[in-house]
């Protein structure tokens, strides 16, 4: 068992580096610096649910753009968030229950969208929050569903 909290201890730290430089150090910056930050925040946020996500449906549907970019930002967005919901309870058990884990991750997501706003490293879209909140619960059943073959095998 010690090799596998290892395993799960090296792998997560990779995961946050991983997603640190991913979020942060990436060629995503938006706007010239002749672009003051309020027009910066106007370019390039979407405060409207779905927006997005209904552009790259839309997009898919009629054809009008490549397959691949609607895939990997819809998907892209999901598949990201998976590791840390299944990580958040293995390290805190009380975050194993839909409600606080809902509240740690939704903070997780405000932080991480608002600092990439700040920095201009991204853009704050609320549908990019809403897909990795996706990935989350998403990472959430899968440790639920870990963690019960774990106990069961235990029990045996």
């Amino acid at each position: 068992m010690k090799v596998w909290k290892v395993t799960i201890h090296f792998g997560f730290i990779m995961y946050f580096v991983f997603m640190i430089s991913l979020l942060f150090f990436g060629s995503r910056g938006y706007g010239g610096p002749s672009m003051t930050w309020l027009e910066y925040v106007k370019s390039s946020s979407n405060f409207v649910p779905f927006q997005t996500i209904e552009m790259y449906v839309d997009a898919l549907m009629y054809g009008s753009m490549s397959i691949t970019i609607p895939v990997i930002n819809l998907g892209g967005n999901i598949i990201m968030f998976v590791p840390l919901g299944i990580a958040l309870p293995f390290y805190s058990r009380k975050l194993a229950k839909l409600g606080v884990f809902s509240c740690a991750i939704l903070l997780t997501l405000f932080v991480i969208e608002s600092m990439q706003l700040i920095s201009r490293r991204g853009s704050f879209d609320i549908d990019d929050f809403i897909l990795n909140y996706i990935g989350g619960l998403i990472g959430l059943v899968i440790w639920k569903f870990l963690d019960w073959q774990y106990r069961r095998s235990t029990l045996k």
